[in-house]
Parts: structure tokens; sequence; C-alpha cells
């Protein structure tokens, strides 16, 4: 009897995963933390939350090996992984803020390139204009 239960079991597994494969993948790639930050789609949250717990785990660790009290080091644990989630969140977020600064500086500057190439107002133009009349002056005999 406990063969046959098995087996129907296995039977609707099978037939209802083929069918709710890409569902079941979906569902599984996204991970949310608390019900409310999605690990997955929030830049920095996953990085951030591994080294809290890595900085947990070593801050809990460390004082209850230095101390030997259980509940003082679990605060501690709690602690570490606050402090090392909310400053490993800040830098990466600090980092990613100056990147796409640095992404929009040099968006603009290709544009002005291409707007100002060939014109009177590109700045290459001027510089090359301006060194080459600066050039044939320093060139020129000295009487």
């Amino acid at each position: 009897m406990w063969r046959s239960s098995c087996s129907c079991f296995l039977v609707l597994q099978t037939s209802d995963s083929s069918h709710s494969e890409s569902d079941l993948l979906e569902s599984t790639e996204s991970f949310k933390l608390l019900g409310i930050l999605d690990v997955k789609k929030v830049p920095c949250a996953r990085e951030s939350v591994l080294y809290g717990a890595a900085g947990s785990l070593v801050a809990g660790l460390g004082h209850f090996l230095a101390t030997s009290k259980v509940r003082r080091s679990c605060d501690v644990g709690v602690g570490g992984f606050l402090l090392t989630t909310l400053g490993c969140w800040i830098y990466c977020r600090y980092n990613n803020a100056k990147l796409r600064l640095q992404q929009k500086m040099v968006r603009e500057g290709i544009r002005n390139k291409i707007l100002y190439e060939g014109s009177s107002l590109d700045p290459e133009r001027r510089q090359k204009g301006n060194n080459q009349g600066s050039n044939l002056i320093a060139l020129k005999p000295k009487e």
C-alpha cells in the first residue's frame, strides 16, 4: 500500500513539475529578506548581507572565546551584523553613485564631442590653432 501511494505521488509531481517548471525557477531566483528586501533586485543588498553574516559570526564567536558569556556574545553578534551590513551597504552605494556620476560625465563629454566636432566651437581645434601660432612665433629667428 505504501508503494502505490508513493508512485501516485511521484506521477502527480512529475506531471505538475513539467507544467510549472518555469514558475518554480522564477520563484526561486528571487529571495526576500524579512519579506521586504528583494536581495536580487536591490543593488548592494546581496554583498552587504553576506558580509554582515560573516561579521556577525566573527564578532560573536570572538566575543564568546574572549569572555565565555553566551547571551552577551549573541548581542555582540547581532551588533556586528548590523554594523557590518550598514558599513558595506553605505560603501557600496557610495561607489555606485560615484560610478554613475563618472559615467554621466563621460556620456556628456562624448555627446559634446559629437556635437562640436569640426565646428568653430570644437575645443581641440582651438587648442591646435593656438599651439600652431605660438610655435611659429617661437621658431622665428632673432634679429
